[in-house]
Parts: C-alpha cells; sequence; structure tokens
C-alpha cells in the first residue's frame, strides 16, 4: 500500500531532491495529515533534526508540532532518533512506530517494542551510505536486513539515486529485500511515480512511501491507494463495509475509482450505487458521514470505511444501521443524546444532567458497589450500573464512547508507565 510522507523542514512540509536541493515547499503538514490519513499511517520525518544532533531531536522546534500530528492521526515518526530517550518520547506521544537510521543497533532496539520499529537503510547502488548520504559504508543492504531483522517490525529502504527525481523505482530489486527481511514489512522509498509501481510492490509484499510524486500531482492519493485492490465483477465495483468509529457494521455498499477519490478528497462517504451512479451519502437527506479512514482487507478485495455518522443513522429506513435499531452501548449513547436535549422536567434524567452533585454522588456510590462486588452476576450487575452513570457523564460534556477509546488506544501506546497506586485520601483504613 501507500505510505504518504511529510517531510519537515523549518516549520514546513518540503521535498528535497537527492536529500539536497528543495524542490517544493507545501506549507503546514497539518491539512495534508488530514488527507493522507484517510488511507492509513503516513510518514512524518524531521529533517532538521536528522541533520543535528541528538539534542536537536529532543528539543528542536518541531517536537511540539509532531506531538500534535501524533494525537491528530496515525503517523510513523522519523528523524534524528539516535537514542532511547528520544525513541521513547515518541512513543510515549503516540507515534505508531518510529523510524530509526544509524542509531538502529541491536543493542538499543533490543529495549523497544519490535513491533514498533523501522530501521531506515539509504541505499545507493545496494551499498548503505550514511551523513547525509555523501559517505558509503561498505556494508550492503541485505547484510544489513539480516542483522536487523529479529529486532524490528520493518524496514524503510530508500533508494538514494532515485530520490525525488521521479524517475521510477527499481523494482527488480525489490523481491530480494522482501525475502531478506524475513517477515519484517518492507517500505520502499526513492522515485515512485506510478499507480502500476504501487501496485506491483503491493504483489512483492512491500509498501511504497512516496513524497514527490504526490505533491506535484503526478500521482494521485487515490490511484496509488486503489492500485492494489482486486475484484471478479464485470463492473468493476469493490465490496465496501461501512462502520462507525466503534468499530459496528452499519451497512454494505459498493466503491468505485470514482467513489474513492471523492470520498478521501472531501473527506466523506461517498459510494458507486448499481442505480444511481456516484452516490454521496447524505446529500439529500442530510445522514451525512464524515470519513475518518479507509481500509484494506488482506485479500485485496474489500475495503472497510469508518466513518463518523450524522442525522437519523445509516439506513435509509431511519434506523442506525441496516439490520435494525443500534443495541447495547450504541443503543445507551443515542439514548442519552436525545434525553440531554429533551428529558421531560422533573425526570430522572432531567435530574442527572442539571444536578451536578447527583450524578456525582450517583458515579461514587456505584463505583464502590462495584468494588465491593462478588460473584459474576452481582458484578454484571454493578457494572452495567457504572456504565450507564459514566455514559451519562459523558453525554452531558458532549464525550462519545468512540473518544474513549481513541484515549484507551494512546494510553495503550504508551511505554513509560506510572506507578498505578491509590491515592492516599482514597485507601481505605
Amino acid at each position: 500500500m501507500i505510505i504518504p510522507s511529510i517531510d519537515l523542514q523549518g516549520g514546513s512540509t518540503v521535498q528535497l531532491i537527492g536529500g539536497e536541493d528543495k524542490a517544493l515547499d507545501a506549507g503546514d503538514p497539518r491539512p495534508l495529515l488530514d488527507r493522507f490519513s484517510r488511507v492509513g499511517e503516513t510518514a512524518v520525518i524531521d529533517l532538521d533534526a536528522a541533520i543535528g544532533t541528538p539534542e536537536t531531536a529532543a528539543t528542536g522546534h518541531h517536537r511540539a508540532l509532531i506531538e500534535e500530528l501524533c494525537g491528530r492521526a496515525p503517523i510513523r515518526v522519523g528523524g534524528g532518533i539516535r537514542s532511547e530517550e528520544v525513541a521513547r518520547r515518541w512513543l510515549d506521544a503516540g507515534a505508531e512506530k518510529i523510524i530509526l537510521g544509524t542509531a538502529a543497533r541491536p543493542e538499543l532496539l533490543s529495549k523497544l517494542p519490535k513491533e514498533r520499529l523501522i530501521a531506515a537503510l539509504d541505499a545507493r547502488d545496494g551499498e548503505i551510505v550514511v551523513e547525509g548520504w555523501r559517505k558509503g559504508t561498505g556494508r550492503g543492504v541485505l547484510e544489513a536486513m539480516a542483522e536487523l531483522r529479529e529486532h524490528v517490525g520493518g524496514f524503510l529502504v530508500t533508494f538514494v539515486e532515485r530520490e525525488g527525481r521521479m524517475g521510477g523505482t527499481d523494482l527488480h530489486r525489490v523481491r530480494a529485500l522482501v525475502e531478506a527481511a524475513k517477515g519484517a514489512r518492507v517500505t520502499v522509498a526513492g522515485g515512485v511515480t506510478s499507480a502500476d509501481e504501487v501496485a506491483a510492490l503491493d504483489a512483492m509484499g512491500a509498501d511504497a512511501q512516496v513524497g514527490m510524486a504526490l505533491y506535484t500531482g503526478a500521482l494521485e492519493l487515490s490511484d496509488a491507494f486503489a492500485a492494489p485492490m482486486k475484484t471478479d465483477r464485470a463492473d468493476g465495483l469493490i465490496a465496501t463495509v461501512v462502520a462507525d468509529d466503534s468499530g459496528r457494521a452499519l451497512g454494505l455498499c459498493w466503491s468505485s475509482r470514482r467513489s474513492l477519490a471523492y470520498a478521501i478528497e472531501h473527506g466523506v462517504g461517498a459510494y458507486e450505487s448499481r442505480k444511481r451512479g456516484l452516490w454521496v451519502k447524505g446529500a439529500t437527506s442530510g445522514a451525512t458521514q464524515e470519513l475518518v479512514k479507509i481500509d484494506v482487507d488482506c485479500d485485496r478485495d474489500a475495503l472497510r470505511f469508518t466513518v463518523r455518522q450524522a442525522g437519523q443513522g445509516f439506513c435509509h429506513l431511519g434506523t442506525a444501521d441496516c439490520w435494525g435499531d443500534a443495541r447495547g452501548l450504541a443503543r445507551l449513547e443515542s439514548t442519552l443524546a436525545r434525553r440531554r436535549i429533551s428529558a421531560p422536567a422533573g425526570s430522572y434524567a432531567a435530574r442527572l444532567f442539571s444536578d451536578e452533585g447527583l450524578l456525582r454522588s450517583k458515579l461514587v456510590e456505584e463505583a464502590g458497589e462495584l468494588a465491593d462486588a462478588r460473584g459474576t452476576s452481582e458484578v454484571i450487575h454493578e457494572a452495567a450500573d457504572v456504565v450507564f452513570f459514566a455514559a451519562t457523564a459523558m453525554a452531558k460534556a458532549g464525550v462519545s464512547f468512540a473518544d474513549v477509546e481513541r484515549e484507551l488506544e494512546r494510553r495503550a501506546r504508551i511505554l513509560t508507565r506510572r506507578p498505578g497506586d491509590a491515592k492516599p485520601e482514597e485507601v481505605k483504613s
């Protein structure tokens, strides 16, 4: 698949030729990341830190910006990561993965979570080069991969002689790289300019990290994303599961190259109707969708659109999804959202939303009863009470379960852990 690249220099998104000559300046990385993240992870490379000192990576002016980007979308962070301290800082900040260059050595990598590590190998004609790609090492890429593959989840191999030059990538070398990686995912950078190349790399088991071709318009993001997709339908449509941002399936649609391009460009739920052609969900009904991301399945023959659904719901019958009304936590959430706005005066719901003391007392009371519960049925009963009042507090603040899930996901990426001891005033004597 495609991995768009955002290279930062002087606070701006740039593209360099051969790692030195600035070819273009694309400005603020935030809107770029918002668009790129609709198709998966984005590589964010701090060029200033890469050519500076270890202190630059820790305190440089890009630090706050990249930390913000970590919270905005799934990203891979690279550039100037030369120590365990800096590596952990980016992982704690929420980076999905980090990319290490010359510091990618077993003694450092072994201290970090393998699945979140990518070793960057910059090579000219198969020889690894360092110091801004100016100095050869006499060491081959395949040799380095053999040494590091047990310690990383992936490799980023840059064909330096092709980087930024829009001349195509070196496909004939990739198969050997994938074989040498022994299961670690290979990402190739340097010269990728066409959707056909993205498809060819994917077929070999590699991803394409692309910058210049995307920024110049030589390669459309939607074309690159759709390139590996397969279908046995005569009309070329691809089965598309639509889900909310908690992962609940809302229905089944179909996608075409045209509808994918529209969805990715505009950030909405857009599909291909077999009767009406291009269909933008909610354009007439008001039940609009904000596109969060599109995922490709393992066989490259189905898609999943993750959306934030507005209005009455997804189904044309007015239900939350095509299988009927919402259930479980989704039903509780929607019910409380309605009651927050229109609970009858004097009702218990109205009291909970208006009386802060009551809601706080119930939260504390039910949490204590859950802590003291014994046996499966009692724990279930008390946990349901806690969830109900917690959901009420969330609805009051306009917070969704999806928001809480995202926070839990963020915490799961943190390496540095606090002891988690109870606060002194909460400890019973």
